[in-house]
């Protein structure tokens, strides 16, 4: 499976905003938006009037960076999105909303998607008290996200203990314990990630 290696701040100056692949260095003046907030390369600060096609492959694009998901991943969850009733770009982003590694950032247990995805990989959750170390792993209502025992020494969680943490209103957390519960599905309002879907759905429509 191709992964991206390069700069992330190079990403979020390619789609000319804020992606937070980089936990708090994203908050920060260090952030690559806040000194060069023009696309990298050597025609990064030309103007470009982009076509209708563009405007769309950059939109799946974004959403493909924010949550971290590969093409065919991508492809398959649009494709899933579309069978299911409902509007296909609205299921489509609570699809990647409900995504493990998606749920463990939003309950903040790690600063950033991508170190949410590291932090599963690695086994460090469990979901429903099973072992829970896929990414891509779709949640549902119901289901309890927790951190490991093993691992609940660590520093790292160990510091989200004194940490006064803010959640999305369809899922609670216990920073005490270390655990999260999805108690309802979002809705389309519930997500403020600042995606257009409806030109993701346009784009894989021709």
């Amino acid at each position: 499976m191709a992964r991206y290696t390069d700069a992330n701040c190079k990403l979020c100056r390619r789609e000319g905003q804020k992606l937070f692949l980089k936990g708090e260095r994203c908050y920060s003046s260090k952030c690559a938006i806040e000194r060069r907030n023009y696309a990298p390369g050597q025609h990064g600060q030309a103007r470009k009037k982009q076509s209708e096609y563009g405007l769309q492959l950059r939109e799946k694009q974004k959403a493909k960076r924010f949550y971290g998901v590969p093409e065919t991943q991508f492809r398959n969850l649009f494709d899933k999105a579309a069978k299911k009733q409902g509007k296909t770009g609205e299921n489509l982003m609570i699809f990647l909303e409900t995504r493990l590694d998606n749920i463990v950032f939003r309950l903040g247990f790690a600063a950033s998607r991508k170190e949410a995805r590291q932090l599963v990989t690695h086994g460090h959750f469990t979901v429903n008290g099973k072992k829970a170390d896929i990414p891509s792993m779709e949640l549902k209502a119901g289901d309890v996200i927790k951190v490991k025992e093993r691992s609940t020494s660590s520093p790292k969680f160990k510091e989200i203990k004194d940490m006064a943490i803010t959640v999305p209103a369809w899922m609670t957390v216990d920073v005490d314990k270390l655990e999260g519960k999805v108690v309802a599905m979002p809705r389309r309002e519930d997500i403020d990630t600042p995606i257009a879907e409806h030109l993701i759905v346009e784009l894989y429509s021709k």
